[in-house]
């Protein structure tokens, strides 16, 4: 039996959260979706994704405070940055926290179209 993948999408705007989730459910994944870090740490907990992709610029918690709590929590959890204004910094500095995937909110929004 093929193990249905858990996906937590976590992002501040609506429209990048509906448009991920409602793709990532035609593909036959569980989607659980977060606005918020807080949120986000919570669901994680909760209900343990097999991948979390993961929003940098969010107001008051940002993507790496998220990320150091979800990696303290599971220390191989899984993740893709998206973002639509990473800087090279935070981008390395989820690197070094072990992220290896990152995509450009443009670049997907260009694909889905």
């Amino acid at each position: 039996m093929t193990k249905i993948l858990r996906i937590l999408v976590v992002d501040d705007e609506a429209s990048i959260r509906e448009l991920l989730s409602r793709q990532l459910t035609r593909e036959g994944r569980k989607v659980f979706v977060a606005n918020d870090g807080r949120t986000a740490i919570e669901m994680f907990r909760r209900d343990r994704p097999d991948i979390t992709i993961l929003d940098l610029q969010m107001p008051v918690m940002d993507g790496i405070a998220v990320l150091k709590e979800i990696r303290a929590i599971d220390s191989m959890a899984t993740f893709m940055i998206f973002t639509g204004s990473g800087t090279h910094a935070a981008e390395a500095q989820a690197r070094e926290l072990g992220v290896k995937e990152f995509l450009h909110k443009g670049e997907l929004l260009k694909f889905l179209s």
